[in-house]
């Protein structure tokens, strides 16, 4: 690939990357003012927060799918139009209905752009190159996550919340001139409607949307508040169903096979416990920053960017690492240094400065980084007709482990809060206990990614990894290769 058009697909992928993970966290410290110039009610203002991560968690599944069916080239278009236009739309919006509505629409975008993403990293790129992408691509979203509050309150300050939407207008044009370094190769041509399963496209966002949902409005409230035990209780009624429904699908949304392949589901649950950790620290350290240290919101963000610079320095030594070490252990390795970064920032007590955190957020940025093969190497044995597919599933738990996430920290900083209180501690002190309680909980489950990583990612024998590849694509093809082999 020439170097100008690898530079091109590059800053693409790392373009698209930051703004659809940015666009999850940056409407947060707006939405106070939101609420005040619209004349919301709280409820309204947790739809207008809740609604791109509903809609971008529904639709990641059937958003890899039509990357496999209709080409990456033309979803990745796509996707960024649907984005840049909402984005345009969500600022121009004079109510709380027409904002719910066009953040709906922002994550129906990202859904189409995350997986065709991952499918052309792991695809179209040359085998050299992928280790950097994915760097890259990584460093995007965790520089986004960092850069959230930051941004939406220094926008929301000087300019209005309006422009948190309307600066995404001006980078979605300048991806969509990018979209043509793409390899022509990630283009297949026109979708059609007869090869794209309707039913398990359904099911599936059905599915997705009511954990999402449940999960949101359970870490907001209880899970025994209504309806928050209905939507979940319903949301594993419909998974099952959509798992009976791709069982006999001809062409399915997510084929059962994958779940077969011991990497890719090993790197899916590696996945969803690194998220389960991060997400928690990134969400109630800032809470912890602003409201037990006194930061500013830009103050709060601040602490934040040497994680990110960590992340960016030590991204390209990962591939190196893996190929030393073994990807399984260099990932678990990372997965570790994650876990006790998270132990330091939990002990860090309501009187921390600036430098107390540093080191804690600094491991969290080197393990975060050793880490950053995970995803290329979950899906590298999947046959390229599935990358979408397998691409949309990763993503997919990886959203998902987010909120979860949140909502798990969460419920245990509540629960120790109260309990400190009852006990008659003082608020801030009953706070800073529960929020320390709730890291180390996140702590254990990923340093339990670690030890999956170990078991799950080592790379089986060549001949092995051969059968399987050949099983998933014609499994009486398989039988006759293993009868041979016997």
């Amino acid at each position: 690939m020439h170097r100008g058009r690898l530079s091109a697909l590059l800053v693409l992928l790392s373009l698209t990357g930051f703004l659809t993970t940015l666009d999850n966290t940056v409407i947060n410290v707006a939405l106070p003012t939101v609420q005040e110039e619209l004349g919301l009610d709280v409820a309204d203002l947790e739809w207008v927060a809740a609604s791109y991560v509903l809609s971008f968690g529904a639709l990641l599944l059937a958003g890899g799918r039509v990357a496999d069916l209709a080409g990456r080239r033309s979803v990745m278009a796509v996707g960024v139009v649907v984005f840049t236009v909402s984005s345009g739309t969500a600022a121009l919006s004079d109510s709380g209905a027409a904002l719910m509505a066009a953040r709906a629409v922002q994550g129906a975008g990202a859904a189409l752009i995350i997986p065709a993403s991952l499918a052309i990293v792991t695809m179209d790129l040359p085998a050299r190159r992928r280790a950097t992408a994915i760097g890259l691509w990584t460093a995007s979203l965790a520089l986004a996550l960092a850069l959230g509050p930051v941004i939406g309150g220094f926008v929301t300050e000087h300019w209005g919340w309006t422009w948190i939407f309307l600066l995404n207008v001006p980078f979605g044009v300048l991806a969509l001139l990018l979209v043509p370094a793409v390899p022509a190769a990630a283009r297949r041509g026109r979708l059609r409607a007869s090869l794209l399963d309707v039913p398990g496209v359904v099911l599936s966002a059905v599915a997705l949307f009511l954990l999402t949902y449940g999960l949101v409005k359970g870490g907001e409230h209880t899970f025994s508040t209504p309806p928050v035990p209905l939507c979940l209780w319903l949301s594993a009624a419909v998974g099952a169903a959509f798992l009976l429904v791709e069982a006999r699908a001809f062409l399915p949304l997510v084929d059962l096979r994958l779940l077969r392949d011991r990497i890719l589901v090993g790197g899916v649950a590696a996945q969803v416990l690194w998220g389960v950790g991060v997400n928690g620290v990134f969400f109630f350290t800032a809470l912890y920053l602003q409201q037990i240290l006194a930061f500013s919101p830009v103050e709060a963000g601040l602490v934040f960017l040497p994680l990110a610079g960590a992340l960016l320095v030590c991204t390209p030594f990962a591939e190196r690492a893996a190929r030393l070490v073994g990807a399984h252990r260099s990932i678990a390795a990372g997965l570790a240094l994650v876990a006790a970064g998270l132990l330091l920032v939990s002990g860090t007590g309501a009187d921390a400065s600036y430098a107390d955190l540093q080191p804690g957020l600094l491991l969290i940025g080197v393990g975060s980084a050793l880490t950053t093969p995970l995803t290329v190497r979950s899906i590298a044995g999947v046959p390229d007709t599935r990358t979408g597919m397998a691409s949309g599933l990763v993503s997919a738990a990886r959203e998902i482990s987010g909120v979860f996430g949140v909502v798990l920290v969460g419920i245990v900083l509540t629960r120790t809060e109260r309990e400190a209180l009852r006990d008659g501690a003082a608020p801030h002190t009953a706070f800073v206990d529960g929020y320390d309680t709730g890291l180390r909980l996140a702590a254990g489950c990923v340093l339990l990614g670690a030890v999956v990583s170990v078991v799950a990612l080592r790379r089986p024998g060549r001949h092995r990894r051969a059968v399987s590849v050949v099983a998933l694509r014609r499994p009486g093809r398989a039988r006759r290769h293993r009868r041979r082999a016997a």
